[in-house]
């Protein structure tokens, strides 16, 4: 009896190419379905060790006739934040899940997108209202048939978790010199970087002053620094005796964020529990996920986050006010991401969440 394999339909067309990536990678070896990616060319370009034949080079103006010309069991939308007038026809016309990144962006009323349109970025704002149909994006996800969050804190009622994350860098070189990685573009507006200038000054007079011994520490921003905060790692780093940092004034590459990562010992998260996207409200860890819980799964590193962070997951270390010597004792730890994160088990966890979407 020859086992029909079920078919799915993967669109990226505007961003989260590191996502993307993964669903390749996990689905990769499948036996139970058959993959093929319609990306964009920004997105295929950003992508490594894909197989060609299964890649469809897509965009907004051709992605409803190609998938026209198969029948699929499932589509999954990566990201849902523009192409709103295309996006409704698709999860009106097939079964469709979409990848949720901002709970309450994807139940935001049309007047509360009318009035985004006013408060930040403009002219492009105005651009997805009049050409890309912004006020339907609500009526995007309502259409699909189910919603994805890669975060499990997140899923509840129709948010379904999507487990795509696995560990892939396992090795670690051992170095007297304490690693601490800042992972993720140095904005004040997704992680409280002031307070963490100002640990590290208090560290730095702690040091000169003796009343704690002092140790090889090395803090990495690794994102790009611009504007204030790029001048005020600057002046700090001209202040320094005993801590050292590094920072980054331009885009950091995936070689190089790949390095920084397999030498830290420990991930500091200092995210903000409030954003915004499209100036609609959301909280890191209630209505959307951080990106380093993902860093941390992918290079195997336990992460300290704010104290208030809701999480799950063990890996995901509330901050001690002894925060040094917490970062000390994990450089010491360990937690086994090999036993809960390697590629079978997520392959096998995510082809579950699959045949219950398509049967």
């Amino acid at each position: 009896m020859t086992l029909i394999l079920k078919k799915l339909a993967y669109v990226e067309l505007d961003t989260h190419a590191e996502i993307a990536q993964n669903f390749v990678e996990v689905m990769r070896g499948s036996a139970a379905f058959t993959v093929d990616y319609h990306f964009s060319e920004k997105i295929y370009r950003q992508l490594s060790n894909v197989e060609a034949e299964n890649i469809i080079i897509s965009d907004s103006s051709l992605i409803l006739d190609q998938l026209k010309t198969k029948k699929y069991d499932l589509v999954i939308i990566g990201t849902v934040h523009r192409y709103f007038n295309t996006f409704r026809i698709l999860a009106e016309r097939y079964p469709t899940a979409i990848i949720v990144h901002n709970l309450n962006f994807s139940k935001a009323s049309p007047l509360a997108l009318l009035k985004s349109i006013f408060r930040a970025d403009r002219l492009y704002r105005l651009k997805l209202f009049l050409k890309e149909g912004l006020l339907l994006a609500g009526k995007v996800y309502q259409k699909a048939g189910s919603l994805l969050v890669l975060d499990p804190a997140l899923s509840s009622g129709r948010y379904l978790y999507l487990p795509l994350f696995y560990t892939k860098e396992t090795e670690h070189a051992e170095s007297k010199i304490l690693t601490v990685v800042i992972p993720g573009g140095v904005s004040q507006q997704r992680r409280d970087y002031l307070r963490v200038l100002k640990m590290i000054r208090e560290w730095e007079n702690n040091f000169r002053n003796g009343s704690i011994r002092a140790q090889l520490v090395e803090f990495v921003f690794l994102g790009k620094a611009a504007g204030p905060l790029l001048d005020d790692l600057a002046s700090l780093e001209r202040s320094l005796e005993y801590v050292s940092i590094r920072y980054f004034s331009e885009r950091v590459s995936q070689a190089e964020f790949g390095t920084w990562m397999r030498k830290a010992d420990v991930l500091w998260c200092p995210v903000q529990q409030e954003t915004e996207f499209f100036s609609q409200p959301e909280q890191y860890g209630t209505t959307k996920m951080t990106g380093n819980i993902g860093d941390a799964i992918t290079f195997g590193k336990p992460a300290v986050f704010p104290p208030a962070y809701p999480s799950l997951l063990d890996f995901i270390v509330p901050e001690e006010q002894d925060l040094l010597q917490q970062l000390n004792h994990l450089k010491k730890s360990g937690f086994d991401f090999t036993e809960h994160y390697n590629l079978e088990k997520v392959r096998t966890d995510l082809e579950n969440l699959l045949k219950s979407l398509v049967i």
